[in-house]
């Protein structure tokens, strides 16, 4: 099994020299940082590191998290996608569980537990009940780090070119294609944005926009929302 890691980028220069260093550390077969047009250091930041480094790659998209993944999907060489966060780090052995639990080929896809880096309260409890309504719905958030057959997200068309929501919208049409792995090995991810909006804010927002997407709420019509109270 081959996985190419596909991390999608916009202004992260504060994060993706060191996401790249720890990923790059756990022998992933093919890295790619597919950015959506950054104005800082970002870009700069990748190619240097990809200079030293011939698994990473550095190649840009049109903005949007959705079209950018897609593209990096394209340009990936491995029959499993894997897509992370700029600010999130993966276990150390993330490879072998992720072969682990693609052996059963029922299983289409899967996502890790996640926790925070920054040990509070707040962080450890939105991680436990991330972590438990990813369990029960089946529903992954990029957070999570989200994991797929290379065949399995072609046959779905990939992700749904939509401003808000794709990671919700994917997994939704992940788990009736088959067996999801739910996995309990946790990958780390900032609690920046939890700690600039506030944590309580930031979990009505989101409570707010699933529940409005749930209803029927355009994402277009949810991303002018979130772009305004941001």
């Amino acid at each position: 099994m081959t996985i190419s890691v596909i991390i999608p980028t916009l202004n992260e220069e504060t994060v993706l020299a060191q996401t790249l260093a720890h990923t790059e550390a756990l022998g992933f077969d093919d890295i790619i940082v597919i950015d959506g047009g950054s104005t800082d250091r970002t870009i700069q930041l990748a190619e240097a590191y990809c200079m030293h480094t011939p698994t990473v790659r550095i190649i840009t998209a049109p903005k949007g998290r959705a079209r950018q993944m897609n593209q990096g999907a394209k340009a990936g060489k491995g029959d499993t996608l894997l897509f992370l966060h700029a600010d999130t780090q993966l276990p150390g052995d993330a490879g072998k569980i992720i072969e682990s639990a693609l052996a059963d080929p029922k299983v289409k896809g899967g996502r890790f537990d996640v926790c925070f880096d920054h040990p509070s309260m707040w962080g450890i409890t939105i991680g436990l009940f991330m972590n438990w309504r990813s369990r029960l719905t089946r529903i992954a958030t990029g957070d999570q780090a989200i994991f797929v057959r290379r065949q399995v997200f072609e046959q779905l068309g990939g992700f749904s070119d939509i401003p808000l929501m794709e990671d919700i919208d994917f997994s939704k049409r992940l788990k009736r294609a088959g067996r999801i792995a739910a996995l309990r090995e946790t990958v780390t991810t900032s609690f920046r944005r939890w700690e600039r909006q506030g944590p309580l804010r930031t979990i009505l927002l989101m409570w707010t926009l699933r529940f409005l997407y749930w209803i029927g709420v355009s994402p277009h019509r949810l991303h002018n929302f979130y772009e305004t109270i941001r």
